[in-house]
């Protein structure tokens, strides 16, 4: 016989104790951002005016990434790959900078040339798009991260490995180095660190997609359709 769940259960109580653990915001501007969508939020984010808050579950999940990144190196390794320069810091100035998962040398098809190394766990629907359409079409956030790193360590490959959370499948892509991607990137980094003006919306329409489920929705693009908005996110 099943004992029944207690009305707090242990799976709540995992949450919660992740959700409590608070992390302090960044004191610059990521370059895993710099491929995002929205200057507004870009510029909100960085000066902590909005913070995006996320449930228990989404934070294991965030983990769960982080964890794989070890498995993905020993992986890597396993079949001659040496890995170096993890977490290494590239700063751009202006407060955009990021950490490098890794630069790996000995990669098959390539055993000669450093290649800056990222790593992502992805959903199935994500990585099955992701296989489908390529790094540049289906993550360009990704796309532009890596493009920065290699702008930044001077290297003019990428090898970017996606882990399916679902079945374990692999996907992985060498990337070659866009100098004027990553060049464009940067500036607008540094350009929404330094104005002290807010950038325009990607729309002024509240039903935008986009926008919808954005944090800022309510407070600062849309304000008048914050109660309706939150209301709209229950129902979702």
């Amino acid at each position: 016989m099943k004992i029944p769940e207690p009305e707090i259960t242990i799976t709540s109580l995992i949450d919660q104790a992740h959700e409590e653990r608070l992390e302090k915001p960044r004191a610059h501007l990521g370059c895993s951002m710099l491929g995002h969508h929205c200057e507004r939020w870009l510029w909100l984010s960085f000066r902590w005016a909005v913070q995006e808050k996320f449930k228990g579950r989404i934070l294991r999940l965030f983990r769960r990434g982080q964890n794989e990144e070890d498995t993905i190196i020993s992986d890597l390794r396993a079949i001659g790959v040496s890995v170096t320069g993890t977490q290494r810091r590239v700063d751009f100035d202006s407060h955009v900078s990021g950490s490098l998962d890794g630069i790996g040398k000995g990669v098959p098809g390539a055993p000669k040339t450093e290649h800056v190394l990222e790593f992502k766990t992805h959903s199935l629907t994500s990585f099955n798009d992701l296989e489908k359409n390529g790094v540049e079409k289906s993550k360009p956030m990704h796309f532009t991260q890596c493009q920065v790193y290699m702008h930044g360590t001077d290297l003019k490959r990428a090898l970017y490995i996606a882990i399916c959370k679902d079945d374990d499948r692999i996907y992985t892509e060498r990337l070659e180095y866009d100098r004027d991607h990553a060049e464009k990137a940067i500036a607008k980094g540094q350009r929404l660190t330094l104005t002290d003006r807010l950038p325009p919306p990607i729309s002024t329409a509240p039903t935008w997609f986009e926008c919808k489920m954005c944090p800022a929705y309510g407070i600062v693009c849309f304000r008048e359709q914050g109660v309706n908005h939150e209301r709209a996110r229950s129902n979702d």
